[in-house]
């Protein structure tokens, strides 16, 4: 099982800390950020991770390594000084990807499964992505994301549109197929979100439902409410799918 995490963006609104440490390196409950998240993602029964770096990357490498320690097998993706957005940033891994594989960002933590969204790609074939997504309606942040009446499948994405009035938000876990990564044009910026508008449209999106808020460090409250949830909940295991929500905190 392969996860991608990209970990490569500037964060600038963690800034003045941000210059001299990558977000990933951030203490968060009394370690680098990037330790939880990998160890959450060996927990999920991730084995295989590619790390998508490009600012600041040298610190990553030497407190990461080959990521044995974490119980994961971790290599690198570099996009050097010109970024290339998160989809092109992607395609400039395609050399590590596996046939299926998981994405997810550099600065979320995500209290569910993670395993689950690849899950659902390896068993449905008439897919070529499984979005993770939540029932947000505005609260958290901009809602993005609309299922169809049996939560099934993604049937509209649309990014940056508050007007829309969507009910869920893309949680940040998106499992894909390696020839649509494949599609996307060598060495140019592109995001992910026109993917996954483009497979929403098509009907090529499934979805998974995440019962749990998901947390960030890409702003400091966002750091600080992450930093008291792991230290309250630093024993807890992964939650079964079947869990009810303990509703945001």
């Amino acid at each position: 099982m392969q996860a991608v995490v990209l970990a490569g963006g500037l964060a600038t609104r963690m800034r003045p800390r941000t210059l001299t440490i990558p977000k990933a390196m951030l203490e968060v409950a009394g370690r680098p950020f990037i330790d939880w998240q990998l160890e959450k993602l060996r927990a999920c029964g991730y084995d295989d991770v590619g790390l998508c770096v490009a600012f600041l990357a040298d610190p990553i490498r030497e407190h990461v390594g080959d990521g044995a320690r974490f119980g994961v097998n971790v290599r690198y993706s570099d996009e050097g000084p010109t970024l290339l957005g998160t989809a092109g940033a992607i395609r400039n891994a395609l050399d590590l990807l596996a046939p299926t594989f998981l994405i997810t960002y550099g600065d979320s933590y995500l209290p569910f499964d993670y395993a689950e969204p690849l899950r659902s790609l390896n068993a449905h074939p008439d897919c070529a992505g499984v979005m993770s997504i939540y029932e947000n309606r505005g609260s958290w942040d901009t809602s993005n994301a609309e299922p169809d009446g049996a939560g099934v499948w993604v049937v509209r994405y649309e990014k940056g549109r508050p007007d829309l009035h969507f009910s869920h938000i893309d949680y940040g876990a998106i499992a894909l197929r390696r020839e649509v990564i494949a599609e996307v044009a060598v060495g140019h910026p592109s995001g992910l979100d026109t993917i996954q508008t483009a497979l929403a449209r098509e009907k090529r999106l499934r979805a998974v439902v995440a019962r749990d808020r998901f947390f960030e460090i890409g702003s400091p409250e966002g750091l600080s409410t992450l930093d008291e949830w792991l230290t309250a909940n630093r024993g807890a295991a992964v939650p079964p799918p079947s869990n009810p929500s303990a509703g945001p905190r």
